[in-house]
């Protein structure tokens, strides 16, 4: 086996029940505040939303107030030409994806509102209206996402720096600092 095959096994979560491959993962890198500076992983939607077509070295990932985003944003002018970060709950995945989008958002990472789930991905699909939306849409695990909430607060800051897509295959592991809480 090839080192950067044996590094995808040692990436890849083991979710029986997700459903998912290795393929069907998009990494990020929190580059600041430096608490969280970790690698997160995250699964895109299922059936609707754009795909990264380039890559991002530093753009902000803005929480969005209110955080389930089913509605007109207060902070949606901090979101235009950046990264949402949402929360699950309240309306359809697709729905707070166009919020996003009509804020002028790049993309949307939408995490879970179950602040304890280190390790189940949801698939986000479709909410069978024939709305689009050309945004990319990810759902990250809710310990990640309150993780990064909850370092955003502690600091006082409006959004983290992050990068993405980040490509894990050509890091080498050492470099890899994945979130403490969370086992790949």
């Amino acid at each position: 086996m090839s080192p950067s095959a044996a590094l995808l096994l040692l990436l890849a979560p083991s979710c029986v029940l997700c459903g998912l491959h290795i393929n069907e993962y998009l990494y990020f890198q929190v580059v600041s505040p430096g608490d969280i500076r970790y690698i997160f992983s995250a699964t895109p939607a299922k059936d609707f939303g754009g795909i990264f077509n380039r890559r991002y070295d530093s753009i902000h990932l803005v929480p969005a107030d209110p955080p389930e985003a089913c509605g007109e944003l207060s902070n949606g002018v901090f979101i235009q030409d950046q990264i949402a970060l949402v929360e699950r709950g309240g309306c359809s995945f697709l729905s707070k994806t166009r919020i996003v989008q009509e804020h002028g958002g790049l993309a949307v990472i939408i995490s879970d509102n179950a602040y304890e789930n280190d390790s189940f991905y949801v698939e986000m699909i479709q909410d069978n209206t024939s709305r689009t939306a050309d945004i990319p849409a990810l759902f990250l695990l809710g310990r990640d996402g309150y993780m990064i909430r909850r370092s955003l607060e502690q600091h006082g800051l409006p959004w983290a720096i992050i990068s993405i897509p980040v490509n894990v295959t050509s890091m080498p592991s050492f470099v890899l600092k994945q979130p403490p809480w969370t086992f790949w």
